[in-house]
Formats: structure tokens, C-alpha cells, sequence
């Protein structure tokens, strides 16, 4: 046999694994079935993958089935992992076959050759450590890859929610910076009435805050596991007092608050909470992309379109034409939005898609989660340090807007009624004229009565300007 290579078998057959490798067999043989992202697993869920192992290892060896000097080299081969060492062991693709099987092994396998290692053994002769015996004691994959596939995602969503908190403060700043000034709100793309621009980022601000109720709301829904249920829920080949004490050292060691699921069939076989953090992610894409649509609309133009607020500029935006600039931080914003949309539906199929008492489509959900929560946590942080922080409005433009603008006839229909309104904003419309041109030429209010009804910050707010009765 070639020196490079040790000789390892499973269930399926023998099989040559480079001799200083700390995964085996059966990593080996994922690695080659699923070339799929040409990425391998997620460093939060090889993490958190060593800390249910070690959890296992020492609840075992408290339930005194697991021989103590074992589970010190297993703990002693998972604090390794913690620490960042032995990660270019773990090889498998994030996107594979057999419900994380592969991935769970992957785990195994290393911390067993270590752990064999640390006890003066040999790599790949499983005669003092096995990944199965030990290692894996007491657990299926069904019940540590979903459970860590959690651990992870709950690991990430802390930096998402910062990012968003730090991004509704920036628009409440700007909400605060803006609100003395006026311009014309727009529905449907046409004038409507006047409002404060603060009002407008005030508005933003809400929309987010929302998220961050959904999203904390939807992070406890994933906080239940199912370790302990082993294959199927039913917990077979599980100790009782590892039943009982597996998820409290397990927070033990990654400092969470998971609870066991008071049915284990069910949280083993349906994946709908991490559908809801999904959806949650979703609806705060979605969000996200309206507010940098709305960024971009009043800042185009500049000259020749809306152009109330003037976005920092970030860099050329044209090969061919010079000076112009582009609103790229919320356009990237936006195709975050879409790859999470995209996620989100990955993410429902694969929990539609589980069938009897197991859901062996995790693998892509989970990918598809971490990668929904890094490129939004991304994406916020650009849209704010690069975008929200600088932006400045176009006061001039504002103010000649609603200046020039029929949507403040609106104010007059208490006054002077809806049709005389109408009448005036067509004449408007067709001669031209302000609107407080023609209804002082038509006599249907005084110049005084006007000033008051007219104020454009009077229309920002509930309540009439003038106490004036309706004229007929």
C-alpha cells in the first residue's frame, strides 16, 4: 500500500485515506459524493458540532457509560476545534445527501483521531477512540446535525441584529436632521401632498423596528431542539441521564438558553421554525429593498428627476460616461434583498419536502439560512456607513417642488369643496398658474385665508389650518 495512505473501511467497503488526515472513511467518501458549492461547512456549525460533542462526551462519562480518560481526550480534541485548529479536516460539502450525515461523521472522525492521537494512538486505528462508539454515544445525526444547524444560526443573528439596531438609529438621526424640511409626498409615482422629509425616514425607522420584533420573536422559536430523540424522536440507545441533562450541558458549553422539545417525533420530523426565522429574514429583505427603492427614486437625476436627497457618492458610475454617479449601495442593498427572497423559498421547500419521521433536506436549508444572515448583517452595514450616514437633502429643489406643485389643492377641498379644488388644479395643470394665483383671481378665498390654509407645514400634520367654514 502507498505510504501516503492509511487503509480505512465502513459498511459500504475498504478505502485509502491520506495517511496524516484526521477525517476518515466516510468523510472521505461525502467529499467525493457531493461536489456541489465547492465550499465546505460553515465554520459556526463545525463549532457548534464540537460543542455538542464535548456536551455528549462529558454527560456520558457522568452517567458513568463512557470511560473518563476517553471523554477528557474528546473534550480536549473539541476545545481544539473551538479553538480553530484542525478546521481544514472538515471537508464536506455544506450542500450533501443523507440529512447531514456526512457532516455529523465529519465531526467524528476528527475528534476521534485526535482524541486517539492525544492517547498515544494512531490516526485512523479507531482502537481507543471510535467516532461511532464514542464519539457519536448516544446521538443520530438527526438530533445533532438540526441542533447545531440551530446553535449556528443563533450564533449569527446577534451581528444581524446589531447592524439593524445601528441602522434604525443612523434613520432615526436623519429623521430628527430632516424634519424641519418640506417637500412633496408622491403616490403612485405622482405628486400628492407636502410632507417632512423627517416624517419619511421617521417611517423607515418604524418599518425596521418591526423587524427587529419579528426576528426576536422568531429566534425563540428556534431555541427548542430535539437532542435526545436520537434516529426518530423515540430516543432509542439513549441513556435516561443523558436524556435528561444533554441540552442543559450543552448550554453549558455554548452559553445559550436551548430547551429540549417536549415532543421529540415532531421536532425531529417538521423544520417549521426555522421557516419562521426565515420569514422573518424575508419580510426584512423585503423591507430593506423598499426603502433603498425609495433612496434611489428621490435621488435620481439628479437634474432632470426627483432629485430631493443626494446620495454620498461611492464611486464612478460609468465606463463611458464621465461624472456620472450611481446609487450602487442601494442597489446592492436590493439584490441582497432578492438572494434572500430566493433563501427563504429554498428554505420552505425544504421544510414542505420532509417526509415520515425525518427531514433529510437540512443541509440546503442551513446554507441557505447562514448565508441569508451574513449578506443582510453585510448589506445593512454598507447601507448605513455608506449611504444613510451621508445623505443630504436638496432644500432648494424641495421647496421649488411644492412651490410649483397642484398637490397642495388638496388643503382647499375643506374650504372650498372638492369640485371648485378640481376646477382649480386642471386650470393649473393646463394655464400653468399657481394654484393661489387662480383661486385669488376667482375670489374663492382671501389672500390672509390662504396663508394660513396653504402653510406647508400645516399640511404635515392632522388638523385643519383655517377655521373657516366651507364656502359654497
Amino acid at each position: 500500500m502507498n505510504k501516503k495512505y492509511r487503509l480505512e473501511h465502513d459498511s459500504i467497503g475498504e478505502k485509502q485515506v491520506p495517511v496524516n488526515a484526521y477525517y476518515g472513511v466516510q468523510s472521505l467518501r461525502g467529499n467525493e459524493n457531493f461536489p456541489i458549492t465547492g465550499q465546505r461547512l460553515h465554520p459556526e456549525m463545525v463549532k457548534a458540532l464540537a460543542s455538542i460533542k464535548m456536551a455528549c462526551a462529558k454527560v456520558n462519562a457522568r452517567a458513568g457509560i463512557l470511560n473518563k480518560e476517553v471523554e477528557q481526550a474528546i473534550s480536549s480534541a473539541c476545545q481544539e476545534v473551538l479553538a480553530g485548529k484542525l478546521w481544514d479536516q472538515f471537508i464536506t460539502d455544506p450542500i450533501q445527501g443523507g440529512a447531514g450525515t456526512t457532516a455529523n461523521m465529519n465531526a467524528n472522525e476528527v475528534i476521534a483521531n485526535r482524541a486517539n492521537e492525544i492517547l498515544g494512538g494512531k490516526l485512523g486505528v479507531y482502537d481507543k477512540v471510535h467516532p461511532n462508539d464514542h464519539v457519536n454515544m448516544g446521538q443520530s445525526t438527526n438530533d445533532v446535525y438540526p441542533t447545531a444547524g440551530k446553535i449556528g444560526a443563533l450564533n449569527l443573528l446577534p451581528a444581524l441584529e446589531e447592524e439593524l439596531t445601528l441602522l434604525v438609529d443612523s434613520l432615526i438621526k436623519k429623521s430628527t436632521e430632516f424634519d424641519p424640511l418640506i417637500k412633496m409626498g408622491r403616490t403612485q409615482l405622482q405628486d400628492a401632498v407636502p410632507i417632512r422629509l423627517g416624517q419619511e425616514f421617521h417611517a423607515y425607522a418604524s418599518l425596521l423596528k418591526r423587524d427587529k420584533e419579528r426576528i426576536k420573536r422568531a429566534k425563540k422559536s428556534i431555541q427548542t431542539v430535539n437532542m435526545g430523540a436520537s434516529a426518530i424522536g423515540t430516543g432509542i440507545n439513549v441513556d435516561l441521564q443523558y436524556f435528561v441533562d444533554i441540552v442543559p450541558a450543552i448550554n453549558h458549553e455554548t452559553g445559550l438558553e436551548l430547551t429540549q422539545a417536549q415532543d421529540l417525533i415532531d421536532a425531529t420530523n417538521n423544520l417549521d421554525s426555522l421557516v419562521e426565522v426565515s420569514s422573518a429574514l424575508k419580510n426584512l429583505a423585503v423591507n430593506l429593498s423598499k426603502i433603498s427603492n425609495d433612496l434611489r427614486l428621490m435621488s435620481s437625476g439628479p437634474k432632470t428627476m426627483v432629485g430631493d436627497l443626494e446620495l454620498p457618492p461611492r464611486q464612478n458610475g460609468s465606463s463611458i460616461m464621465p461624472g456620472k454617479v450611481n446609487p450602487v449601495i442601494p442597489e446592492v442593498m436590493s439584490q441582497v434583498a432578492f438572494r434572500v427572497i430566493g433563501n427563504d423559498l429554498t428554505i420552505s421547500m425544504c421544510s414542505e419536502a420532509g417526509q415520515m419521521e425525518l427531514n433529510a433536506f437540512e443541509p440546503v436549508l442551513f446554507f441557505s439560512l447562514y448565508e441569508s444572515i451574513e449578506i443582510l448583517t453585510n448589506g445593512m452595514h454598507t447601507l448605513r456607513l455608506n449611504c444613510v450616514d451621508g445623505i443630504r437633502a436638496n432644500e432648494e429643489k424641495m421647496k421649488e417642488d411644492v412651490e410649483k406643485s397642484v398637490g397642495t389643492v388638496t388643503a382647499l377641498v375643506p374650504h372650498i369643496g372638492y369640485e371648485h379644488s378640481a376646477d382649480i388644479a386642471k386650470k393649473a395643470l393646463a394655464t400653468g398658474k399657481p394654484v393661489r394665483q387662480l383661486v385669488l383671481e376667482e375670489k374663492l378665498l382671501t389672500e390672509e385665508e390662504l396663508n394660513e390654509i396653504l402653510d406647508p407645514w400645516a399640511m404635515t400634520k392632522p388638523g385643519i389650518a383655517a377655521k373657516h367654514l366651507l364656502k359654497k
